[in-house]
């Protein structure tokens, strides 16, 4: 722990580890080492070589810059939405995307939650305002998706607002890609153990303490309600007009090239050659196990 600074919520994360976790979990982290994946069903052993992942994210990097000037010259509009359990690497992927672009042409909306006009109004309404225009790239770091799983998972909505928000965002999301919106989503999926490394990093970190907030520390004790809420979110709203693509991310380098290359060649940029992202890790939410 740096000296002088306390771990946020007293301690909470490093708390649940110690008496709470379940002991596979806690066994998974406590016999690991740094570069170890921890989830046995990962399809690597351990994190990729960063030379390896160097020279791959470099060749993306300018991808994105040709991508990002095709969106200038043909006005295309592209909002990614990215989403996935907490710690799952959504910030990090997205800083990525963005680190040698535009920000006046990509731009990322990460909303906090409603103000009390906002509550009154059509749940999709405030997020509409943040579609891109014409030449521009927008990157929803969390999304109308929060009904899905977050407020179910924490009783924020009722039964009947979570049933009409299903009944609404396939035709929502339809709605935006008939416009001429490409409309792409990217589900980032952490293992449990890896997830709660991730928590404890963030807890000893005082530079990284602003990223744990009070439902990260409640939803510790609540994987199983999340795993539920996630299958039936994914299974419903995944359709051939906008689907999902589903990324395990326990390895963070190899989930941020996939999400890279899964953008990219879902984008019909011309002349561009970009090889598909890994199978073992990438697909839809079938093939992931999540539906």
């Amino acid at each position: 722990m740096h000296s002088g600074f306390q771990k946020p919520y007293d301690g909470a994360i490093s708390r649940f580890f110690e008496e709470a976790a379940p002991e596979a979990v806690r066994e998974a982290i406590s016999g690991s080492g740094k570069k170890d994946i921890l989830d046995e069903t990962y399809p690597y052993d351990v994190e990729m070589d960063g030379d390896a992942y160097d020279t791959q994210m470099e060749a993306l990097q300018i991808a994105l810059m040709r991508t990002q000037i095709w969106v200038q010259n043909t006005g295309a509009r592209v909002a990614v939405v990215f989403e996935g359990r907490d710690a799952a690497g959504k910030g990090g992927t997205i800083k990525r995307f963005r680190e040698n672009l535009n920000p006046r042409v990509a731009r990322v909306v990460a909303l906090s939650k409603p103000s009390e006009v906002e509550r009154g109004q059509w749940y999709f309404q405030r997020y509409i305002q943040h579609l891109p225009t014409d030449g521009q790239m927008v990157f929803f770091d969390r999304s109308w998706y929060n009904r899905g799983v977050v407020e179910k998972v924490f009783d924020f909505c009722t039964e009947t607002q979570r049933q009409q928000f299903f009944n609404q965002v396939n035709g929502f999301e339809a709605m935006v890609a008939e416009d001429g919106i490409h409309i792409l989503k990217i589900w980032l999926n952490v293992g449990r153990a890896e997830q709660l490394r991730r928590f404890l990093k963030r807890e000893s970190d005082p530079l990284k303490h602003w990223k744990l907030s009070s439902i990260d520390v409640k939803g510790l004790a609540r994987w199983d309600a999340y795993s539920d809420a996630i299958r039936e979110t994914l299974t419903i709203s995944h359709s051939d007009r906008v689907p999902w693509a589903v990324i395990r991310s326990d390895d963070k380098k190899r989930a941020r090239l996939a999400a890279i290359r899964q953008v990219l060649g879902a984008l019909p940029v011309d002349g561009l050659d970009v090889d598909s992202p890994d199978p073992r890790i990438c697909g839809t939410p079938a093939a992931m196990g999540l539906s």
